[in-house]
Protein backbone atom coordinates (compact mmCIF):
# COMPACT_ATOMS: atom_id res chain seq x y z
CA UNK A 1 0.00 0.00 0.00
CA UNK A 2 1.28 3.46 -0.93
CA UNK A 3 2.13 5.82 1.91
CA UNK A 4 0.71 9.33 2.06
CA UNK A 5 3.98 10.80 0.78
CA UNK A 6 4.12 8.30 -2.10
CA UNK A 7 0.55 9.11 -3.12
CA UNK A 8 1.31 12.82 -2.98
CA UNK A 9 4.39 12.33 -5.14
CA UNK A 10 2.36 10.34 -7.67
CA UNK A 11 -0.19 13.15 -7.85
CA UNK A 12 2.57 15.71 -8.41
CA UNK A 13 3.96 13.57 -11.24
CA UNK A 14 0.53 13.55 -12.89
CA UNK A 15 0.31 17.34 -12.66
CA UNK A 16 3.74 17.60 -14.25
CA UNK A 17 2.57 15.32 -17.06
CA UNK A 18 -0.38 17.58 -17.84
CA UNK A 19 2.05 20.50 -18.20
CA UNK A 20 4.20 18.55 -20.67
CA UNK A 21 1.41 16.95 -22.69
CA UNK A 22 -0.10 18.35 -25.89
CA UNK A 23 -3.75 17.58 -25.31
CA UNK A 24 -6.33 18.75 -27.83
CA UNK A 25 -10.02 18.14 -28.31
CA UNK A 26 -10.27 16.09 -31.52
CA UNK A 27 -13.94 15.37 -32.20
CA UNK A 28 -17.38 14.70 -30.74
CA UNK A 29 -19.12 11.45 -31.65
CA UNK A 30 -22.88 11.12 -31.98
CA UNK A 31 -25.49 9.09 -33.82
CA UNK A 32 -27.80 10.22 -36.62
CA UNK A 33 -30.69 8.56 -38.41
CA UNK A 34 -29.88 9.54 -42.00
CA UNK A 35 -26.22 10.19 -42.69
CA UNK A 36 -26.60 11.73 -46.15
CA UNK A 37 -29.34 14.06 -44.89
CA UNK A 38 -27.16 15.28 -42.02
CA UNK A 39 -24.10 15.74 -44.24
CA UNK A 40 -26.19 17.82 -46.63
CA UNK A 41 -27.58 19.91 -43.76
CA UNK A 42 -24.18 20.59 -42.17
CA UNK A 43 -22.45 21.45 -45.44
CA UNK A 44 -25.23 23.59 -46.92
CA UNK A 45 -26.63 25.24 -43.78
CA UNK A 46 -23.56 25.52 -41.52
CA UNK A 47 -20.84 25.65 -44.16
CA UNK A 48 -18.93 22.63 -42.83
CA UNK A 49 -16.82 20.42 -45.06
CA UNK A 50 -17.04 16.64 -45.35
CA UNK A 51 -13.53 15.64 -44.26
CA UNK A 52 -13.73 11.87 -44.60
CA UNK A 53 -16.18 8.99 -44.59
CA UNK A 54 -15.75 5.31 -43.79
CA UNK A 55 -18.11 2.37 -44.02
CA UNK A 56 -17.65 -0.65 -41.75
CA UNK A 57 -20.08 -3.27 -43.12
CA UNK A 58 -18.84 -6.04 -40.82
CA UNK A 59 -20.06 -3.99 -37.85
CA UNK A 60 -22.97 -2.42 -39.76
CA UNK A 61 -22.18 1.28 -39.36
CA UNK A 62 -20.86 4.24 -41.33
CA UNK A 63 -18.94 7.26 -40.00
CA UNK A 64 -18.63 10.74 -41.50
CA UNK A 65 -16.28 13.42 -40.16
CA UNK A 66 -17.21 17.06 -40.75
CA UNK A 67 -15.74 20.36 -39.66
CA UNK A 68 -14.38 23.72 -40.72
CA UNK A 69 -10.73 22.73 -41.11
CA UNK A 70 -8.45 19.68 -41.36
CA UNK A 71 -8.62 17.20 -38.49
CA UNK A 72 -4.92 17.51 -37.71
CA UNK A 73 -5.55 21.08 -36.54
CA UNK A 74 -9.31 21.52 -36.06
CA UNK A 75 -12.15 20.00 -34.06
CA UNK A 76 -14.65 17.86 -35.96
CA UNK A 77 -17.96 16.11 -35.48
CA UNK A 78 -17.99 12.35 -36.07
CA UNK A 79 -21.44 11.27 -37.19
CA UNK A 80 -22.34 7.62 -36.83
CA UNK A 81 -25.07 5.89 -38.80
CA UNK A 82 -25.97 2.40 -37.59
CA UNK A 83 -27.59 0.34 -40.35
CA UNK A 84 -31.36 0.40 -40.06
CA UNK A 85 -31.60 2.77 -37.08
CA UNK A 86 -33.30 6.04 -38.02
CA UNK A 87 -34.05 7.62 -34.64
CA UNK A 88 -32.30 8.17 -31.30
CA UNK A 89 -33.10 9.66 -27.90
CA UNK A 90 -30.92 12.71 -27.19
CA UNK A 91 -31.89 12.75 -23.51
CA UNK A 92 -31.91 15.74 -21.17
CA UNK A 93 -28.19 15.92 -20.35
CA UNK A 94 -26.74 16.86 -23.72
CA UNK A 95 -27.07 20.57 -24.40
CA UNK A 96 -25.69 21.79 -27.70
CA UNK A 97 -22.74 22.32 -29.97
CA UNK A 98 -21.73 25.86 -30.91
CA UNK A 99 -20.53 27.50 -34.11
CA UNK A 100 -18.76 30.86 -34.15
CA UNK A 101 -19.45 33.05 -37.16
CA UNK A 102 -18.74 36.69 -38.00
CA UNK A 103 -22.38 37.33 -39.07
CA UNK A 104 -24.98 35.27 -37.21
CA UNK A 105 -27.86 37.15 -38.89
CA UNK A 106 -26.62 36.10 -42.32
CA UNK A 107 -25.91 32.55 -41.17
CA UNK A 108 -29.41 32.17 -39.72
CA UNK A 109 -30.97 33.45 -42.96
CA UNK A 110 -28.91 30.94 -44.94
CA UNK A 111 -30.05 28.11 -42.68
CA UNK A 112 -33.69 29.10 -43.13
CA UNK A 113 -33.29 29.48 -46.90
CA UNK A 114 -32.03 25.88 -47.07
CA UNK A 115 -35.00 24.59 -45.11
CA UNK A 116 -33.23 24.48 -41.76
CA UNK A 117 -34.85 25.31 -38.42
CA UNK A 118 -33.95 28.36 -36.32
CA UNK A 119 -35.34 27.98 -32.79
CA UNK A 120 -34.05 31.35 -31.52
CA UNK A 121 -33.75 34.26 -33.89
CA UNK A 122 -30.44 36.19 -33.89
CA UNK A 123 -30.08 38.92 -31.32
CA UNK A 124 -28.07 39.99 -28.27
CA UNK A 125 -28.09 37.81 -25.17
CA UNK A 126 -30.21 39.18 -22.36
CA UNK A 127 -28.18 41.71 -20.39
CA UNK A 128 -25.25 41.56 -22.82
CA UNK A 129 -24.09 42.44 -26.31
CA UNK A 130 -23.03 39.10 -27.80
CA UNK A 131 -25.31 38.16 -30.68
CA UNK A 132 -26.46 34.54 -30.71
CA UNK A 133 -29.07 32.33 -32.35
CA UNK A 134 -30.01 28.66 -32.07
CA UNK A 135 -30.52 26.15 -34.86
CA UNK A 136 -31.78 22.58 -34.71
CA UNK A 137 -30.53 19.87 -37.05
CA UNK A 138 -32.76 17.13 -38.55
CA UNK A 139 -32.10 14.74 -35.63
CA UNK A 140 -32.91 17.35 -32.98
CA UNK A 141 -29.36 18.31 -31.97
CA UNK A 142 -29.10 21.98 -31.01
CA UNK A 143 -26.42 24.33 -32.31
CA UNK A 144 -25.76 27.70 -30.74
CA UNK A 145 -24.62 30.26 -33.31
CA UNK A 146 -22.28 32.82 -31.74
CA UNK A 147 -21.26 36.04 -33.44
CA UNK A 148 -17.51 36.33 -33.17
CA UNK A 149 -14.74 37.86 -35.27
CA UNK A 150 -12.52 35.54 -37.28
CA UNK A 151 -11.52 32.51 -35.25
CA UNK A 152 -9.21 29.57 -36.02
CA UNK A 153 -11.91 27.21 -34.67
CA UNK A 154 -15.53 27.91 -35.67
CA UNK A 155 -16.78 24.64 -34.11
CA UNK A 156 -16.20 26.08 -30.70
CA UNK A 157 -18.25 24.42 -27.93
CA UNK A 158 -19.69 21.16 -26.65
CA UNK A 159 -22.24 21.86 -23.90
CA UNK A 160 -23.10 19.17 -21.36
CA UNK A 161 -25.22 19.41 -18.22
CA UNK A 162 -23.76 18.25 -14.90
CA UNK A 163 -25.12 17.68 -11.41
CA UNK A 164 -22.28 19.20 -9.38
CA UNK A 165 -20.37 21.94 -11.18
CA UNK A 166 -17.51 22.30 -8.70
CA UNK A 167 -16.91 18.56 -8.76
CA UNK A 168 -16.91 18.54 -12.57
CA UNK A 169 -14.48 21.46 -12.77
CA UNK A 170 -12.07 19.70 -10.43
CA UNK A 171 -12.45 16.45 -12.36
CA UNK A 172 -11.59 17.93 -15.76
CA UNK A 173 -8.70 19.91 -14.29
CA UNK A 174 -7.23 16.85 -12.56
CA UNK A 175 -8.12 14.13 -15.07
CA UNK A 176 -7.42 15.99 -18.29
CA UNK A 177 -5.39 19.05 -17.37
CA UNK A 178 -8.06 21.44 -18.65
CA UNK A 179 -8.09 25.05 -17.53
CA UNK A 180 -11.12 26.84 -16.11
CA UNK A 181 -11.44 29.69 -18.60
CA UNK A 182 -14.45 31.40 -17.07
CA UNK A 183 -17.45 30.79 -14.89
CA UNK A 184 -20.76 32.63 -14.98
CA UNK A 185 -23.77 32.45 -12.69
CA UNK A 186 -27.15 33.45 -14.13
CA UNK A 187 -29.53 33.55 -11.13
CA UNK A 188 -32.43 34.96 -13.17
CA UNK A 189 -32.51 31.71 -15.14
CA UNK A 190 -31.20 29.54 -12.28
CA UNK A 191 -28.08 28.12 -13.89
CA UNK A 192 -24.30 28.41 -13.76
CA UNK A 193 -21.87 27.65 -16.57
CA UNK A 194 -18.16 26.89 -16.63
CA UNK A 195 -15.97 26.96 -19.73
CA UNK A 196 -13.00 24.59 -19.72
CA UNK A 197 -10.37 23.92 -22.36
CA UNK A 198 -6.75 24.05 -23.44
CA UNK A 199 -6.66 27.59 -24.83
CA UNK A 200 -8.77 30.76 -24.86
CA UNK A 201 -12.36 30.42 -26.00
CA UNK A 202 -11.81 32.34 -29.21
CA UNK A 203 -8.86 30.11 -30.16
CA UNK A 204 -10.13 26.56 -29.63
CA UNK A 205 -13.03 24.24 -28.83
CA UNK A 206 -14.12 24.22 -25.20
CA UNK A 207 -16.38 22.22 -22.93
CA UNK A 208 -19.28 24.26 -21.58
CA UNK A 209 -20.55 22.58 -18.42
CA UNK A 210 -23.95 23.73 -17.22
CA UNK A 211 -25.42 23.31 -13.74
CA UNK A 212 -29.14 23.98 -13.39
CA UNK A 213 -30.05 24.88 -9.83
CA UNK A 214 -31.22 21.84 -7.89
CA UNK A 215 -30.84 19.32 -10.72
CA UNK A 216 -28.32 16.58 -9.95
CA UNK A 217 -29.09 13.95 -12.60
CA UNK A 218 -29.93 13.90 -16.31
CA UNK A 219 -30.89 11.22 -18.81
CA UNK A 220 -28.18 10.42 -21.36
CA UNK A 221 -30.35 8.90 -24.07
CA UNK A 222 -28.57 6.92 -26.78
CA UNK A 223 -27.74 9.61 -29.33
CA UNK A 224 -24.72 11.56 -28.08
CA UNK A 225 -21.72 9.27 -27.50
CA UNK A 226 -18.45 10.93 -26.46
CA UNK A 227 -15.66 13.45 -26.92
CA UNK A 228 -12.22 12.34 -28.11
CA UNK A 229 -9.10 14.08 -26.79
CA UNK A 230 -5.61 13.66 -28.21
CA UNK A 231 -2.64 13.04 -25.91
CA UNK A 232 1.06 12.32 -26.36
CA UNK A 233 0.80 9.26 -24.10
CA UNK A 234 -2.47 7.47 -23.34
CA UNK A 235 -0.82 5.45 -20.57
CA UNK A 236 0.33 8.49 -18.58
CA UNK A 237 -2.91 10.33 -19.25
CA UNK A 238 -4.92 7.32 -18.07
CA UNK A 239 -2.98 7.41 -14.79
CA UNK A 240 -4.21 10.97 -14.26
CA UNK A 241 -7.78 9.91 -15.00
CA UNK A 242 -7.47 7.00 -12.58
CA UNK A 243 -6.39 9.33 -9.76
CA UNK A 244 -9.24 11.73 -10.52
CA UNK A 245 -11.88 8.98 -10.58
CA UNK A 246 -10.72 7.67 -7.21
CA UNK A 247 -11.13 11.12 -5.69
CA UNK A 248 -14.12 12.54 -7.52
CA UNK A 249 -16.00 9.69 -9.18
CA UNK A 250 -16.25 8.37 -12.71
CA UNK A 251 -14.76 5.15 -14.04
CA UNK A 252 -12.12 3.86 -16.43
CA UNK A 253 -13.96 1.90 -19.14
CA UNK A 254 -11.05 0.76 -21.27
CA UNK A 255 -7.48 0.50 -20.05
CA UNK A 256 -4.91 2.10 -22.37
CA UNK A 257 -3.71 0.02 -25.29
CA UNK A 258 -3.90 -0.42 -29.08
CA UNK A 259 -7.17 -1.04 -30.88
CA UNK A 260 -7.30 -4.37 -32.74
CA UNK A 261 -6.77 -3.98 -36.46
CA UNK A 262 -5.64 -0.34 -36.62
CA UNK A 263 -3.28 -0.30 -33.60
CA UNK A 264 -4.27 3.21 -32.54
CA UNK A 265 -3.69 3.44 -28.81
CA UNK A 266 -6.69 4.66 -26.83
CA UNK A 267 -8.19 4.65 -23.34
CA UNK A 268 -11.73 5.57 -22.33
CA UNK A 269 -13.58 6.62 -19.21
CA UNK A 270 -16.71 8.29 -17.92
CA UNK A 271 -16.72 11.40 -15.74
CA UNK A 272 -18.72 11.64 -12.46
CA UNK A 273 -21.91 12.39 -14.44
CA UNK A 274 -21.43 9.49 -16.85
CA UNK A 275 -20.19 11.53 -19.84
CA UNK A 276 -17.74 9.47 -21.88
CA UNK A 277 -14.29 10.64 -23.00
CA UNK A 278 -11.83 8.74 -25.20
CA UNK A 279 -8.11 9.47 -25.04
CA UNK A 280 -6.33 8.98 -28.38
CA UNK A 281 -2.59 8.82 -29.03
CA UNK A 282 -1.65 11.92 -31.05
CA UNK A 283 0.89 10.17 -33.29
CA UNK A 284 -1.44 7.27 -34.02
CA UNK A 285 -4.28 9.67 -34.80
CA UNK A 286 -2.18 11.45 -37.43
CA UNK A 287 -1.31 8.09 -38.98
CA UNK A 288 -5.03 7.29 -39.21
CA UNK A 289 -5.61 10.52 -41.10
CA UNK A 290 -2.98 9.57 -43.65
Amino acid sequence: MATGSEASKAAETVVDWHKQDSKRMLHAVYRVGDLDRTIKYYTECFGMKLLRKRDVPDEKYTNAFLGFGPENTNFAVELTYNYGVDKYDIGTGFGHFAIANDDVYKLAENIKSKGGKITREPGPVKGGSTVIAFAQDPDGYMFELIQRADTPEPLCQVMLRVGDLERSIKFYEKALGMKLLRKKDVPDYKYTIAMLGYADEDKTTVLELTYNYGVTEYSKGNAYAQVAIGTNDVYKSAEAVDLATKELGGKILRQPGPLPGINTKIASFVDPDGWKVVLVDNTDFLKELQ
